[in-house]
């Protein structure tokens, strides 16, 4: 049983991270969906401690159970799940979360000045079906329930973006700082997802876009993107709206537009090992940006 990574084995978190995320989106290119697509997806949780994962953690735990066909969002260490009275089955295999430690002192014996920098470090953790004594604790409100529609309608309305309705497309329009949908009808859902979840799962990816614009969260998009950052933005957005989908309830599909952008997000990951915590990185940033907004009325 893997339960632990040994101190002596060093290996690249980045790319270790990168290439399971790049095997999950392959798995299910075919559809175009994603290891952040499906009904009832829910933000990951450790057991333990009863904290959410935030950042590469949420991309990399949701690519991990989407490639092993796990059903539950909550995860610990080996340790942990002892010390919550349960315990990993013999022959299960972990999946690696990072943490980031700060390394304080001179990288090289020459250098005068001390340094401080971040150093990213693999945990292995073990997903709540591969062990045995331990009962998820349920939900505040299912998955596309009515009260967490209502919970959506309200985040969307204290945002206070301009949202226009009947265009042929979803988009974010930088010059005129607004948001442009199909009419709600449009939308028609599919068999994990109602009209109205499919139609909100969309209008948060264009949210996610609206944070960017240079008042916000200045993500660059006022100076036109090339097919690289477009891929990097459109990334951002995808991942973004995931999140929100997972925290307020709603059952997030596939885009229409997704078959045209998963070739470009591929070859970003395997270009860029840090690609896509970068992009894991700035989604959490929006969806905490929108979250405050939401509190405050700003």
């Amino acid at each position: 049983m893997n339960a632990e990574v040994p101190s002596h084995t060093r290996f690249d978190v980045y790319q270790t991270v990168t290439e399971s995320i790049i095997t999950a989106i392959e798995r299910g290119a075919g559809e175009f969906v994603m290891p952040w697509h499906g009904s009832g997806i829910s933000r990951p949780q450790n057991a333990f401690t009863r904290m959410e994962y935030h950042g590469i953690n949420v991309v990399a735990l949701w690519a991990q159970a989407h490639e092993r066909g796990y059903g539950s969002g909550w995860w610990a260490t080996y340790r942990q799940w002892q010390r919550a009275g349960a315990q990993v089955r013999q022959g299960e295999r972990a999946a690696t979360i990072v943490f980031f430690k700060r390394i304080d002192g001179n990288e090289h014996p020459d250098e005068t000045e001390p340094s401080t920098r971040l150093v990213a470090r693999a945990s292995p953790v073990f997903n709540a079906d591969q062990v045995c004594g331990w009962a998820a604790p349920r939900p505040a409100y299912p998955h596309g329930s009515a009260e967490a529609i209502e919970s959506l309608e309200t985040f969307v309305a204290l945002s206070h973006a301009e949202v226009h309705h009947g265009a042929t497309l979803a988009c974010y329009r930088t010059r005129e700082d607004w948001i442009e949908m199909p009419a709600r009808a449009a939308f028609t859902g599919s068999p994990t997802c109602s009209p109205t979840e499919a139609y909100y799962a969309t209008l948060l990816h264009e949210l996610v876009h609206w944070t960017g614009a240079k008042h916000r969260l200045n993500r660059g998009l006022q100076n036109g993107l090339s097919n690289e950052d477009l891929a990097a933005e459109e990334l951002v957005a995808e991942i973004g709206a995931a999140y929100l989908c997972a925290d307020l309830g709603v059952s997030n599909d596939p885009r229409p537009d997704h078959a045209a952008y998963v070739a470009s997000w591929l070859k970003l990951l395997r270009d860029d090992k840090r690609a896509i915590f970068t992009a894991s990185r700035l989604a959490d940033r929006a969806t905490s940006f929108l979250y405050e907004v939401a509190a405050t009325g700003a």
